[in-house]
């Protein structure tokens, strides 16, 4: 194993050593090779890959969530949950650029709220950015310090028809000048072009090869030599002060020709500093701090930020120039439950609490609470309601007044989800729920409750932003956790769940089914001849429960629904849970009478005879195969009996 992994270390090592061919090599491989001067926006397409298109039509969660569309999933940003319009806009912007339009000329923003993912995604770009190969031009032993591209040896008035011609590159791929080091080279060597060769090498951030970050510094000391690099006082002792081999070009964007810029959170570096992106992005050239001649720029910026930022840069008229040459990515936090609640299973994946006891419904419950702060309150409708309708529930049967997903949307205008709790401050809450207990490390819904309230206070927000949050809590989702685990006591307390929930599922449908058709049914068991009286009778108690309004349509529809699934199913009945309408009238069925397990799921009472205690032992049992453990069972049994009794 160990030597396999060596051996595999090795050949990725291998794979990516530099390969150096002559300028002529070059040229000639160009014919049949449009990647050998492929540009980064390409190179971008490339390795993101083809996306897999997905019908969401075919999907009842996704056909709500997205309207039916057609959607495109692309493999490399598959763990970035919830963000399908965000990567779908960036893909469109380097496949643009790609097809060399005005995008190929734009800076890349992100722009969303703290903890929204925007570092995540400019640090996946660069990854990205690694896989494909780049060609630089060499002279001698020395690799150009820019590492520009060598078709910059070519001037596009000059040699276009020739490129064209003899080597197959369009003459539109000329669009830059030769660097101020290749320009001495070139003197150097006396106009011997041949004497230049080509180094075949992958970007790396490790060694900054074409792939860089810059930070805004202090409005005092930061200057644009930050990205365009200045004279390096070590060699001027060999070179005067103008000559470009006395330059150290250590700037952001002389390390990124050809590659990925990343400039944190750029609006808040001096405005002086960046005057050189404008014509870096739009000329593909920029000056440095002296007199040594215009650089070559074909890289990529990608700047982020939040805001308050954009919009306080925005504001600003006298900014317009580089307003007009960035190209604008939303990047909100995730509005749907199921999504958030994979984005913090992601989390825990990648930490040590991987193994960790998560009892159910803790990551959903923290999900839940954290989208809602994100949402605009709807008119006319329960903020509940939105919270189901963008996680792609089904509301029409539970909220009368529940929207659609786009009327939701609509009414909450462009910029919902650019406000709220972050994705961070969840994964501290969550972080202290599982080190809340001194006796376990481990996470439960009662724990986690308790967590966000005493964090929600810490955090200091305005008075109406605090009630808002801990109203939702204690008057939403509280209610909603005690009957969620009231499910999970009750299932864990009937020892034959499953087969008695198929029991109550089979015996409706047939009663349903004579019921619509107006026929007598016969019991297979008793023989029992029920008429269409006693087969209402039968189902309205079964009903009754749920509170079905409706009981003609609703009878219907399920036998349909069953007709359909036992067609698939070999002329079987599905499983009772298949269908979420039956089922929820199945287990409120089978739960509606709970006073009789209160002694049985009690750790406090003694219980009276052998018999009790091996019930209680058996449904302690069914609790830790759920997924708790004994402390959680205890806690949350207990928190649901005080809760039953307030």
């Amino acid at each position: 194993m160990t030597e396999n992994a060596m051996s595999e270390l090795q050949g990725m090592f291998s794979a990516h050593q530099q390969e150096e061919m002559s300028l002529n090599d070059y040229l000639y491989s160009c014919c049949n090779d449009p990647k050998m001067y492929a540009g980064i926006a390409e190179r971008m397409v490339a390795a993101i890959g083809e996306p897999e298109l997905v019908d969401t039509s075919k999907d009842p969660r996704l056909s709500r969530v997205f309207l039916n569309r057609t959607i495109r999933i692309y493999k490399p940003f598959a763990d970035f949950y919830g963000m399908e319009e965000t990567i779908e806009s960036i893909a469109g912007f380097f496949k643009a650029a790609a097809q060399e339009l005005e995008e190929q000329k734009q800076i890349l923003y992100l722009l969303g709220p703290v903890g929204g993912g925007k570092s995540s995604l400019a640090t996946r770009l660069m990854q990205l950015a690694e896989q494909e190969p780049i060609y630089v031009l060499k002279a001698d032993d020395q690799i150009s310090p820019v590492f520009e591209s060598p078709l910059g040896l070519f001037n596009r008035e000059a040699f276009g028809p020739i490129m064209e011609k003899k080597f197959n590159i369009p003459r539109r791929r000329l669009r830059t000048c030769m660097s101020p080091w290749a320009a001495k080279r070139f003197r150097e060597f006396k106009g011997d072009i041949n004497r230049f060769t080509v180094v075949k090498m992958y970007p790396s951030r490790l060694q900054t090869i074409c792939i860089g970050r810059t930070e805004p510094g202090d409005e005092n000391n930061q200057d644009m030599s930050t990205l365009v690099g200045k004279v390096d006082i070590r060699k001027l002792e060999q070179f005067p002060q103008h000559d470009v081999d006395a330059y150290g070009f250590s700037g952001a964007l002389n390390r990124t020709t050809q590659g990925i810029m990343e400039f944190v959170e750029m609006f808040k570096a001096p405005i002086k500093m960046l005057h050189p992106l404008i014509t870096a992005t739009q000329d593909g050239i920029y000056v440095g701090t002296e007199n040594i001649g215009a650089i070559p720029y074909q890289g990529l910026i990608v700047a982020h930020s939040n805001e308050s930022e954009w919009q306080k840069f925005r504001s600003n008229k006298d900014n317009e120039a580089m307003l007009d040459r960035i190209y604008l990515v939303k990047v909100p936090y995730c509005l749907r439950v199921t999504e958030e609640a994979h984005i913090y299973r992601k989390l825990l994946h990648e930490s040590a609490l991987i193994k960790a006891p998560c009892a159910p419904g803790t990551i959903e419950l923290l999900s839940q609470f954290m989208v809602h702060t994100r949402l605009k309150e709807p008119a006319n409708s329960h903020l509940i309601s939105k919270l189901k309708a963008y996680d792609g529930q089904e509301m029409n049967d539970s909220d009368p007044k529940a929207k659609t997903v786009q009327e939701y949307r609509d009414d909450a205008g462009v910029n919902e989800g650019m406000n709220g709790l972050s994705t961070r401050l969840a994964f501290k809450i969550l972080s202290r729920t599982f080190n809340f207990d001194t006796n376990e490390i481990a996470a439960d819904p009662v724990h986690l409750m308790f967590v966000i309230e005493t964090r929600i206070r810490q955090e200091q927000l305005p008075t109406d932003l605090e009630k808002k949050y801990l109203t939702f809590l204690k008057d939403e989702l509280r209610p909603r956790f005690a009957e969620e685990v009231g499910k999970e006591i009750q299932k864990a307390y009937l020892e034959a769940y499953d087969d008695f929930g198929q029991n109550i599922y089979d015996r409706y449908v047939a009663y349903a089914d004579a019921w619509l058709e107006n026929q007598d049914f016969k019991h297979p068991d008793t023989g029992t001849l029920m008429n269409k009286k006693m087969l209402d009778d039968e189902l309205s108690q079964m009903e009754k429960p749920s509170g079905i309004s409706n009981p003609k349509d609703f009878r219907g529809e399920v036998v349909k629904w069953n007709l359909r699934a036992r067609a698939k199913n070999g002329g079987k009945n599905p499983v009772w849970t298949s269908y979420e309408r039956i089922r929820d009238v199945i287990e409120k069925r089978m739960f509606s009478k709970t006073e009789e397990m209160l002694p049985i799921i009690s750790f406090s009472e003694k219980k009276r005879d052998g018999e009790m205690e091996k019930k209680h032992s058996d449904f302690l049992q069914r609790m830790l195969k759920r997924g708790y453990t004994l402390m959680q069972a205890r806690r949350v049994v207990e928190w649901y009996m005080r809760n039953k009794k307030s």
